[in-house]
């Protein structure tokens, strides 16, 4: 208990130190992280569910109504993650996203339909992986870490470690040396 307690407050401290001045943003990390909290307690018991799912309404309501994010209390976000203009943006929530990423708005990020209207897999973004404005990602992919996706790009099928991907579909322009990034 003990550990997971000290993920949470480091996770904290770290989405606090990368994201100094948007406190927009912040409050919304902060009030996503107690909600992915809830809503993992609420599947454990009954009593949980009791106490949690007020809080997930008004997460739910505060994110969703007045900030117009659809960020989902289940959505695995990695730590540091950086939301620029947060508007518009639109997660599934079995999407994975890694460590220190950075979205922009009028973002897409989930799943493609299956027959009957099921949903298929979401991608899985690595760490460091910086996401322009207006991109979609779809599907069962993968995106490798440090990876920078430019604005307006439809990303469909997996992307490598330390490349640079546009347009529509995406398609890898530049491979990032490895030395560069460190």
């Amino acid at each position: 208990m003990s550990t997971i307690k000290n993920q949470f407050y480091e996770t904290l401290v770290t989405d606090m130190s990368r994201n100094k001045g948007n406190y927009k943003i912040l409050m919304i990390l902060i009030f996503h992280r107690i909600a992915n909290v809830a809503s993992r307690l609420r599947k454990q018991s009954r009593l949980s569910w009791v106490v949690t799912v007020p809080y997930l309404v008004l997460y739910r309501f505060v994110t969703e109504w007045l900030f117009q994010l659809d960020l989902p209390a289940a959505l695995t976000l990695g730590k540091g993650v950086i939301i620029d203009h947060g508007y518009a943006l639109v997660l599934n929530k079995n999407v994975i996203i890694g460590n220190f990423c950075r979205l922009r708005h009028s973002t897409t990020i989930g799943c493609k339909l299956l027959d009957g209207d099921l949903q298929g897999p979401s991608p899985i973004i690595g760490n460091y992986v910086d996401i322009g404005a207006n991109c979609v990602i779809l599907g069962a992919i993968k995106i490798g870490d440090h990876v920078t996706i430019g604005a307006g790009s439809v990303v469909v099928k997996d992307v490598p470690s330390y490349s640079v991907i546009v347009g529509n579909p995406a398609r890898v322009i530049r491979k990032n040396p490895i030395d560069v990034l460190k």
